[in-house]
């Protein structure tokens, strides 16, 4: 699902409310967790999962086509820890169609 997806999903669950209006609180929502990780800040939602930063040092790689050695900078990288409540609702059985190795690659690269 992509975030267009998600907006006209949520729009059409919430007749009451106008699109760009489902579209301007998504939009708000990912923006404070952006900004809360930018901060450093760990952002958990009850039964979801919770969103926080990781650092990676700086390190020296090699760059695959000519094997020479290369510096590469420290950075953060964002991560993801899914909630108990998430986990057991993707497991339980019966919970409708299985995910498949297709499934679950095109819905990482969204």
């Amino acid at each position: 699902m992509i975030k267009s997806e998600l907006i006209a999903r949520l729009a059409e669950q919430n007749p009451h409310l106008y699109q760009r209006d489902v579209e301007r609180i998504v939009t708000t929502v990912f923006n404070e967790i952006t900004d809360a990780l930018r901060r450093g800040d760990r952002v958990e939602l009850r039964g979801f999962g919770a969103f926080s930063v990781k650092r990676r040092p700086s390190r020296i790689g090699r760059n695959p086509r000519t094997g020479e050695s290369v510096s590469v900078a420290e950075k953060f990288v964002p991560f993801f820890k899914t909630g108990k409540e998430l986990r057991e609702r993707l497991n339980a059985p019966g919970t409708g169609q299985a995910i498949t190795d297709a499934d679950a690659v095109s819905t990482t690269s969204d």
